[in-house]
């Protein structure tokens, strides 16, 4: 890669969405915890989902845990949508488990974006939203969660599934990633954000990053800190091999 192309990479993690913009590399076949929103900047992005069937627009939506590939695409903006918020509210409306064309999304903003995932869903049930809020604040066993919003485990696990086309160890998943993430940015390595975040190793780390947002933390850690020199972040690759 070029110091050009690594210099036209962003990448954010915040309360309610994630962001990358950047080249596409495709990858392997993966789902996310997150409404993801891709935009090409330049022509259309391109995807495959799990029938093998290639989608192609300037914007495609994916809802949540649709399991689909990246195809390489030159200049991407994709965004992750957490469930929990008012824009997912609006995503929902595309309906179905399947990918989307949404050209009328092709000229969305991380500003807008920001501005839309403020306010919570107004279609999740309360007890739902308060219990994915717990979670974001602390690591807690489902019974406890659970007992805290007046469900017991089994009907908290039938709302998310229902409610979020998810089950809740997903979010999980997704919230420890947030914090491996915002590690990274304020300086640890990748081996040290993993252990920070709960995952057992930067391995653990790795496959998970990839397989919930298709991409690898030494691939967006350019973005990140870009002032890391490109030894250093070779030398964080070398547990990914």
């Amino acid at each position: 890669m070029t110091t050009g192309e690594e210099a036209a990479r962003s990448f954010a993690v915040r309360d309610g969405y994630a962001m990358y913009r950047g080249p596409s590399p495709g990858g392997a076949c993966h789902g996310h915890a997150a409404f993801q929103i891709a935009i090409a900047l330049q022509g259309e992005v391109a995807m495959v989902d799990a029938a093998g069937i290639r989608h192609r627009a300037e914007a495609l939506v994916v809802p949540p845990l649709a399991r689909h590939r990246m195809l390489a695409t030159a200049s991407l903006l994709t965004f992750y949508i957490e469930p929990q918020c008012a824009f997912a509210d609006r995503l929902r409306e595309y309906g179905g488990a399947g990918l989307v064309a949404a050209p009328e999304l092709r000229a969305l903003d991380q500003a807008e974006v920001r501005r839309a995932v403020a306010p919570p869903s107004r279609e999740l049930d309360p007890r739902l939203l308060a219990a994915m809020g717990t979670l974001a604040g602390r690591a807690i066993p489902m019974p406890e969660l659970a007992a805290g919003v007046g469900l017991s485990p089994q009907h908290l696990r039938a709302l998310a599934r229902h409610q979020l086309g998810m089950p809740l160890p997903r979010l999980r998943v997704w919230l420890r990633l947030r914090r491996a993430v915002e590690a990274l940015r304020q300086g640890q390595s990748l081996a040290e954000a993993a252990a920070t975040s709960g995952f057992s190793d930067q391995a653990h780390f790795t496959r998970q990053m990839g397989a919930m947002m298709g991409l690898t933390p030494a691939a967006v850690l350019p973005a990140l800190r870009p002032s890391v020199p490109a030894r250093d972040v070779d030398r964080d690759r070398t547990a990914e091999r």
